[in-house]
This record gives structure tokens, C-alpha cells and sequence, in this order.
């Protein structure tokens, strides 16, 4: 559960806050009663949740880049956190083919400078540090990795986020314990939800293409991985958050919050099911070379279940429906921030 009256008048740092997930975790913070100041690049597609929800009107905006330290240690200091939740990076496995240099650069160093700044706020409690699932050695096991298991990566993105892992563990080591402020590394699935219009991701492509009436164009049918509305790792995070804030020893590690095993899904199992939701629309082959992804994905979540009393809310089919509902809303004109709060309301609800 999360407890409402921790997060009232609590100071969030949030990086990242323009993007997919922190969108979400913006407007959630915002219900929750906290007061957020957020540090990220522009939002990363003309059209945006960010900007759909006018979340700018919600939180205090900082348009800026994480490596740009000098920019950044101003805005995080003079705001003075409680907690800080890193989420700014470069998030996509084909892109970081295209720039390597760039995705290490604001994935390794841009976390390492969050860190650093970290340092020099004295009320700072806790630090949650998002990276992904994918920064696991990938063998392509049938079971789920476990925060024990070695950090690793094929693709630059996959390493970069196994290289911030390394760095969020020297910096707890090294300096944050001795300051007594917690530091909680988060690995999420794939997360999936509504306002997502992200370039060369499943569901926005899906989507896309519904909507021209045109075939959805799939490369890796059969790869699995562990889907997962995005409030789900989000709610994880804000409970995490809060057990770190009371105890910066014990709560100081890594942590999964993927989904249950029913729902790590093929590609094409996605695909069919989206398609009995919006009559007419169908799928085709991309016949073209790709880059290498992983074919198969999937995490251990028994030490959140156990430790922070955390499990999935929704099961696949129910997110992939509310999905479509919450992007039928959008066409047609829906308030985009009263949607989205009804969601996490309805979410939270479900939860209890």
C-alpha cells in the first residue's frame, strides 16, 4: 500500500520527469500531495503525455540535460530534496546501435553526476535509482533473473544500464551510506500504458497503425517479455521510496518489479490481442535485417513481494484493454490529465 500522508509535503527531485513513465510519476506524486521539481530534456516526441496532461502547470519544470553538472547541481540544491527518483536516460535498445557514445554518456556519466550532486543536498534521505531489466547478463533463461544475478548487456543500451548499476553501487558504497542517505536501484519490464508515443516501441507503433488502418510491421513475433502497465513498477518505486526514507540501511539494494509469469507474453500474443480490441486492423513480417534484441526476458519479483509486501495489480489483458480505452478517450478528445488521475485512482483502488 502506499501511504498517502508520508508523501504530503515531501520534496521530490525528480529526473526525467518530460518522459513516458515520469509523466505518470509526476501526476501520481502530484495527487499524492508532494511538492516536485523535475529536471529533464524536452519531451521526446512532439506529441507527449507531458505536454497532453500540461504537467508543467503541476510540478516545477526544468528543462536541462544531466550532464550539464553546473545546471544541475543549481536546480537540485537550491530545491533541497527529501527524495530524489533518477529517471532520466536514453531508453531505447535501436538507438543506442545509432549512438553508443551518446547513450553511455547520459546513461553511465549522467548518472554519476546525479550522484555527485546528490551529495551536496543536506536534507536528502533516499535516492531511487531507475535502470531497467535489461540490465541483467542476458543468457536467455527460462527463469526470471534475480537482483544477485551479475549485472551485463549485448546492445550499448542493455550495458549502459548494467555500467549505472556498477555506479549507483560505488556511490552507495563509497560516499551515501557514510551520509545516511539510502540508495535503491529499480529494474522494471517493459511498460506499457496510455500517453506513450515514444518512436520504435510495440505499443505506440501498434497504435499508430490502427489508427491509419494500415498493417502493424513486427520484427521478433516470438520474443517474450514481461509486460507491465506502467503504474505497476511506478507503485513499487513509491513504496520502496518510503521504507528507504525510514531505513536507508536495510532498503539500500537492488529490486524487481516485473509482473506475474502468466504475463510475460510473445510479441504476437500482444499483437492478437489488440487486434480482437480494435476490429480490422492486422499485422505483417518485417522481412529487413535488425539489429540483435534479446528473445527472451523475464525478472524474479519474490524479494518485493516479500520484503515490501509489492505485487502486480493488473494482469496483461486487463492493462491491454485499459490500453485501448484510455487511447479511444484521447481520440476523442478526453481531458488527458483528469483520465490519467482517474486511472491511477482506479489503480490505486485495485491495489488495496
Amino acid at each position: 500500500m502506499i501511504d498517502q500522508e508520508f508523501w504530503k509535503g515531501k520534496r521530490v527531485f525528480l529526473t526525467g520527469h518530460t518522459g513516458f513513465k515520469g509523466s505518470w510519476l509526476s501526476l501520481w506524486l502530484h495527487s499524492l500531495g508532494a511538492i516536485v521539481k523535475g529536471y529533464a530534456l524536452s519531451p521526446p516526441s512532439s506529441l507527449s503525455l507531458f505536454n497532453e496532461a500540461k504537467i508543467d502547470l503541476l510540478v516545477d519544470s526544468k528543462i536541462g540535460d544531466i550532464r550539464d553538472q553546473n545546471t544541475l547541481y543549481e536546480c537540485m540544491t537550491t530545491f533541497n530534496p527529501d527524495i530524489l527518483i533518477h529517471m532520466a536516460a536514453q531508453p531505447l535498445v535501436r538507438y543506442s546501435y545509432d549512438a553508443p557514445i551518446e547513450t553511455y554518456e547520459v546513461n553511465v556519466i549522467g548518472t554519476a553526476k546525479v550522484l555527485e550532486v546528490a551529495r551536496s543536498c543536506p536534507k536528502l534521505k533516499a535516492i531511487i535509482n531507475v535502470t531497467t531489466d535489461k540490465c541483467y547478463e542476458n543468457n536467455e533463461g527460462s527463469y526470471g533473473y534475480k537482483e544477485s544475478d551479475p549485472m551485463g548487456g549485448h546492445d550499448p543500451y542493455s550495458s549502459s544500464k548494467g555500467c549505472a548499476e556498477l555506479v549507483a553501487s560505488a556511490y552507495r558504497r563509497s560516499f551515501l551510506k557514510d551520509l545516511g542517505v539510502g540508495l535503491a536501484s529499480v529494474r522494471a519490464g517493459n511498460v506499457i500504458g496510455g500517453g506513450d508515443w515514444a518512436n520504435d516501441r510495440l505499443i505506440p507503433d501498434i497504435l499508430r497503425s490502427f489508427e491509419k488502418n494500415e498493417s502493424v510491421v513486427i520484427r521478433s513475433p516470438k520474443s517474450k517479455r514481461p509486460w507491465q502497465h506502467v503504474l505497476e513498477p511506478l507503485s513499487g518505486y513509491l513504496i520502496l521510496a518510503e521504507k528507504l526514507y525510514e531505513n536507508q540501511v536495510e532498503y539500500s539494494e537492488g529490486w524487481n518489479f516485473g509482473p506475474n509469469e502468466q504475463d510475460v507474453k510473445p510479441v504476437d500474443w500482444i499483437l492478437e490481442h489488440m487486434i480482437e480490441l480494435w476490429p480490422g486492423a492486422s499485422w505483417v513480417l518485417d522481412e529487413n535485417e535488425n539489429p540483435h534484441e534479446a528473445a527472451l526476458l523475464n525478472l524474479d519479483i519474490s524479494k518485493a513481494s516479500v520484503l515490501l509486501g509489492w505485487k502486480p495489480t493488473w494482469d496483461l489483458p486487463m492493462t491491454l484493454g485499459n490500453i485501448i480505452r484510455w487511447h479511444n478517450l484521447w481520440l476523442g478528445g478526453a481531458d488527458i490529465r483528469k483520465l490519467c488521475i482517474t486511472e491511477i485512482d482506479n489503480f490505486t483502488n485495485d491495489m488495496n
